[in-house]
């Protein structure tokens, strides 16, 4: 029989052998991921040009120039442009996921025949890779080989589809592949709110002669608030980092037409080798998902507590 002492010693070891699993998953995670996060603000302070810290002279120096980095960035009309791409961008990327996210997902919460076919089809390109997605979307945007190419060998010779290779339309074509790629899971989202709908109330309000316009309008959309504004989080997160859709498709061109700030940190850090501007924009992106993550997690916290 077990005496006390081993009791005791078994409980600690049962306490202790998680931790010691898990801490060196633990500690490369902060090395990796918020050390390097560290090393780049350091580095945004700095007047390095490319690792290992290289002045203009080809002198290895460490020398903290403040904030002049930044004001170097915001003075950059190529930052001006890529930060307005993102606007247009993370905005009608957000919309409409939303909106063919929400339509599909209250679609299939009719109990539609084939549901489980069909929900799986719809979640399939979040599986993907962007940069799957991405060269998969330009084969078939590209004027010589995609759509064009093979609605004029069917006999329309006029026709003609070279947003992707138009200034004026490129980003859109970015959109439209971040769009299929993201709808489903966005749908996801709002069919698990939609099935965690009490039932009863909505067969009350059916009852009180509420019609479906109403019922969605009042009762079922406004219960959806917190899916609603977890899309939101993640959708806005995937907008401002994306950067391999970017490549895939266009490359950050033509021009600087689908320029977004991911791809104008890793030209201006690894292509211009100007390392303290590069991170000096990765700092902003940083910040700027930190300002929509930040509020996020303190509301879902309250409202647990609550």
């Amino acid at each position: 029989m077990a005496t006390r002492a081993e009791i005791d010693m078994r409980t600690r070891l049962q306490n202790w052998l998680p931790k010691l699993v898990l801490s060196p998953s633990l500690g490369m995670i902060f090395v990796f991921v918020y050390g390097f996060i560290l090393f780049t603000v350091y580095v945004s302070f700095t007047d390095s040009r490319i690792l290992p810290f290289v002045d203009k002279n080809g002198q290895t120096t460490y020398e903290l120039i403040g904030f002049t980095n930044y004001e170097k960035l915001f003075k950059l009309s190529h930052w001006d442009i890529a930060v307005w791409n993102m606007a247009v961008f993370a905005g009608l990327y957000i919309i409409i996921c939303t909106l063919i996210g929400l339509l599909l997902a209250i679609l299939l919460d009719q109990k539609i025949r084939g549901e489980g076919l069909i929900r799986p089809i719809f979640l399939y390109p979040m599986a993907l890779s962007f940069i799957v997605t991405g060269t998969a979307w330009k084969w078939m945007l590209d004027p010589g080989i995609g759509f064009e190419n093979i609605m004029q060998s069917w006999g329309w010779v006029s026709f003609s589809f070279d947003w992707i290779k138009n200034r004026d339309f490129a980003l859109y074509t970015v959109v439209l592949a971040a769009v299929w790629q993201s709808s489903g899971f966005t749908m996801a989202m709002f069919l698990a709110g939609l099935r965690g709908i009490d039932t009863e109330i909505l067969k009350a309000a059916q009852m009180d002669g509420a019609s479906n316009w109403n019922l969605y309008r009042r009762i079922i959309i406004p219960q959806l608030r917190p899916a609603f504004l977890s899309a939101f989080v993640i959708l806005a997160h995937l907008a401002i980092k994306t950067f391999d859709l970017v490549i895939a498709m266009t490359g950050g061109g033509p021009g600087r037409a689908t320029e977004l700030p991911a791809t104008f940190m890793y030209s201006y850090t690894f292509s211009r080798n100007q390392m303290g501007i590069g991170a000096a924009s990765a700092v902003i992106m940083l910040m700027t998902i930190a300002a929509i993550m930040i509020p996020y997690l303190y509301s879902e916290l309250k409202e647990r507590k609550q």
